[in-house]
């Protein structure tokens, strides 16, 4: 695969190698609908939007869904990455550009758009908390998900058990983020392991980091 993981002058979860094991990992099963949970910045939408454009040209889809800088809606305790809480950048440039200049938060929906724009007749963004928004969306034949939104136990478990109940059966592909110990979160780790006792499902931990959980 030629695609390297680019970080588009934002602020990215999967920084440095992660990117690229991300972007392997998309590269063995090729999705043409993906979904992502935990938007953040946009720079995993922007590569995955690349990496499906490069496969399948312009027959694929893209939904995405994050807080993009709103508040949650359910009474849920919340945990939230702590590079989404500030907007400087270390690079002295990054922050004189985006928070000087453009005066941009990059972790809103309409920044994200602007970076996704090429493909705006691929992509749809949701903005809103996914132990409300999951539900409404047709989740059939969505064949990738990767989830690194919420990362309580109860929200964790609340996007699998309605991505799983859509899915189940059909192989398609769980990701979840922070699972190992490159970048644990011990409720999603809680969360996972117990959703995947209670289904009798098997994870499969990459790089231990992700954990892969096929329906």
């Amino acid at each position: 695969m030629n695609l390297k993981y680019k970080s588009y002058w934002r602020k990215s979860g999967l920084k440095g190698k992660w990117g690229n094991i991300f972007l392997n990992h998309l590269n063995d099963y090729k999705p043409k609908k993906f979904l992502e949970i935990g938007v953040f910045c946009g720079v995993t939408a922007r590569n995955t939007c690349d990496f499906l454009n490069y496969h399948h040209k312009k027959n694929f889809k893209y939904i995405g869904i994050d807080l993009f800088g709103g508040k949650k809606n359910s009474n849920t305790e919340e945990i939230e990455p702590d590079f989404l809480k500030n907007q400087r950048f270390a690079n002295p440039l990054k922050n004189f550009y985006y928070n000087i200049i453009l005066k941009e938060n990059l972790n809103t929906i309409k920044s994200v758009e602007k970076l996704l724009e090429r493909y705006k007749e691929n992509t749809k963004l949701i903005k809103g908390d996914t132990n409300n928004e999951l539900k409404k969306i047709n989740l059939s034949n969505v064949d990738y998900t990767f989830i690194d939104g919420g990362h309580s136990y109860n929200t964790v478990t609340n996007d699998l058990k309605i991505l799983y109940e859509a899915m189940k059966g059909k192989n398609k592909v769980l990701l979840c983020d922070d699972y190992g110990k490159e970048s644990y979160i011990p409720e999603v780790k809680s969360a996972i392991d117990d959703f995947a006792k209670k289904n009798n499902l098997s994870i499969n931990l990459i790089e231990n980091r992700f954990a892969e959980i096929i329906t």
